[in-house]
């Protein structure tokens, strides 16, 4: 059985750019989340006037 995640949350100050911190956040949670058999599809990040894929981004 496949196992998928999707990370989700949002930025307050409205602006969905992913941070230095949400890139390495992300990369730990695919690196350790292998393993275990489970996958992350994207991490979406949600900001006032849009949002931001980094799978879209190209970032994971």
């Amino acid at each position: 059985m496949l196992k998928h995640m999707w990370l989700v949350h949002n930025h307050p100050s409205g602006d969905p750019t992913p941070s230095h911190a949400d890139i390495d956040m992300t990369k730990t949670i695919v690196e350790t989340a292998k393993p275990l058999g489970i996958s992350v599809h994207d991490h979406i990040i949600i900001g006032r006037n849009g949002h931001a894929s980094l799978k879209g981004l190209r970032l994971i």
